[in-house]
């Protein structure tokens, strides 16, 4: 096979930074190939990224020491727009990507550069944005959509132009599961049917994994500390050990007491060969004992008979009615564009229902402007670009602090805590652009979480986190539930989370409530999976191969044991710390 990506004993130093990036990296890719690169935040994935795209050393300079060739030739001879025509890049971040006034606009970008003949760029247009699902928004503003919408318009973007490597950074970042899904066979059809080389850099792996992969390159570190089949590095302890989640089927049947071997097949739960496992699975499902059941509270929030309308004829809301409890965790699920952050909106005083009512603890809200609602609820947007103000990062998680003008000694001491809850402290003093975009995202949750809220709406909360990073944040949020009372409404499109840590979730399908029920009967039942765009979970697919009667019930027991187990890991932990730090 030909090379197309040669790194060599390559190692890699920002200037800014004393210890480099990337250390040593020996690597080869193939054309053809489908890479997945997978590694904590901070490993040093997305600078290898860099590296194959030329941000590195184009935009971002530094130190190099050892070689990189990209199709047969140096990154330095060819050129920012040299590398372009080779690597095309759909951004974690899609704010930053766009050009074009109109999506259509946007996605013919580069074959108006190529000076590509009008009806051959109508035509091919056309046929990408059918294939992303886009048809019906070329004449909108990218700005505009939903943040999946935005991701498909990048993924057209790049699919357009005719390159021969396809770099992808967290693409499934803010698509609905069964999109991701979609787009994951998009991909993988570029890859066979196009000969496309194409590398995937994502924390989701078992969404990754839904179609095959050549090779895992796990990064920590700087280091490559694996580049493996799917399969081998599945039946090892690698991704465990570097904080990266395991698909949930591989980790239940690790809980069963099971060694997953490489020949069973583990990268796929339809085909994997359970033979050795079943019984196992089995027994390990009777001995784990039921969840106990929330205590009913009173309603906090009530929402009855909401609609609304951007426009006329393009109405996102039609009739949602339902209510949150007090101390409550609760998901909101649905496909992209199905209205669950307009509905977040709604219920903070940035848009005005057509109709139906919002009461907080029984009282109609209607009459509160934004800033009396933001009293109560607090809203942590999907898009930290669009919640920072200031250019210093304390000063942005202590402006509502400053706002209500709270002594200057306790904000700094809240604001250090929350920023150390958030996995921030050591940047403290840090400039906000300085942040990845990951980083970013904790910094806008901590600026809301530091002002004590009765509500907190996430919209996405753990989007491009890694496992670490996600389990962070989600047990700080579960402590707030736990220890404080505070009610947590998620939009997410983050399965997992909607299973462990909520407890009821909101469904909703093309503006209307579809169901209102427990997290596992969502992922167990295939016809509201479907109209949801969501995805059934691996967990429904084991527990039937193992001849387990109940799915609902096993997924109910398993997210509740394998929580139970990291509430013990994490005191183990924080008791072996104190031992130490006492001497």
């Amino acid at each position: 096979m030909e090379p197309i990506i040669e790194f060599t004993d390559f190692s890699f130093k920002y200037r800014s930074q004393t210890e480099p990036t990337l250390k040593n990296i020996d690597l080869t890719i193939y054309r053809g190939e489908k890479i997945m690169i997978a590694g904590p935040s901070g490993s040093g994935k997305s600078t290898l990224a860099h590296c194959i795209n030329g941000l590195v050393p184009f935009s971002y300079s530094g130190d190099i020491t050892g070689s990189l060739k990209v199709g047969g030739q140096d990154p330095k001879d060819l050129g920012i727009f040299g590398l372009s025509k080779i690597v095309g890049t759909v951004l974690q971040d899609t704010d930053g990507q766009f050009v074009g006034l109109t999506v259509a606009e946007d996605i013919a970008f580069v074959l108006e550069n190529d000076m590509t003949d009008r009806d051959e760029m109508h035509e091919r247009v056309d046929r990408v944005a059918k294939q992303v699902e886009l048809s019906d928004f070329l004449s909108g503003a990218p700005g505009e959509l939903s943040g999946g919408q935005k991701q498909r318009v990048s993924l057209a973007g790049v699919m357009i132009d005719n390159v021969d490597v396809l770099l992808f950074d967290e693409p499934l970042a803010n698509l609905d599961p069964a999109t991701g899904k979609k787009a994951v066979t998009l991909i993988d059809e570029l890859n066979n049917n196009e000969d496309k080389t194409i590398i995937i850099i994502e924390h989701r792996l078992e969404d990754v994994l839904y179609k095959d992969v050549d090779r895992i390159v796990l990064i920590s570190d700087g280091r490559i500390l694996a580049d493996m089949s799917p399969d081998e590095l599945l039946s090892t302890d690698l991704l465990t050990e570097s904080g990266i989640r395991e698909p949930l089927y591989i980790a239940a049947i690790r809980h069963a007491g099971c060694v997953i071997t490489k020949e069973s097949g583990p990268s796929h739960i339809d085909t994997m060969d359970l033979s050795a496992y079943r019984e196992s699975v089995r027994n390990f499902y009777g001995s784990i004992t039921p969840a106990q059941e929330e205590k009913e509270t009173e309603p906090v929030l009530e929402i009855s008979g909401l609609s609304f309308s951007y426009g006329e004829g393009k109405q996102t809301l039609k009739d949602i009615s339902f209510s949150v409890k007090k101390g409550e965790m609760l998901s909101i699920v649905g496909k992209n564009g199905a209205g669950k952050s307009t509905l977040a909106g709604l219920i903070c005083g940035f848009n005005d229902p057509d109709e139906g009512v919002i009461k907080l603890k029984g009282m109609d809200i209607t009459p509160l402007s934004i800033k009396e609602r933001g009293e109560h609820v607090g809203l942590v947007m999907q898009n930290p670009n669009q919640m920072t103000s200031k250019p210093m990062i304390y000063d942005e998680v202590a402006l509502g602090l400053k706002v209500r003008d709270v002594p200057e000694e306790e904000i700094r001491k809240k604001v250090y805590d929350t920023l150390k809850i958030c996995g921030l402290y050591p940047f403290r003093n840090w400039p906000v652009s300085a942040l990845s975009f990951g980083q970013k995202k904790r910094m806008t949750i901590a600026s809301i979480l530091v002002m004590d809220p009765e509500i907190i709406i996430l919209d996405e909360p753990t989007a491009g986190q890694d496992f670490m990073h996600y389990t962070e944040i989600m047990e700080f949020l579960k402590g707030l539930h736990e220890n404080l009372g505070i009610t947590i409404i998620m939009i997410t499109h983050d399965m997992h989370l909607m299973l462990e840590y909520t407890d009821r979730a909101i469904v909703l399908s093309d503006g209307r409530l579809l169901l209102d029920t427990a997290p596992s009967m969502v992922l167990t039942d295939e016809e509201v999976a479907d109209k949801a765009y969501l995805k059934k979970t691996s967990l429904y697919d084991l527990s039937v191969r193992c001849g387990i009667e109940d799915p609902s019930d096993f997924v109910n027991r398993f997210i509740s044991y394998e929580r139970s187990v990291r509430k013990k890991e994490a005191s183990a932990e924080k008791k072996t710390g104190e031992i130490n730090s006492n001497g």
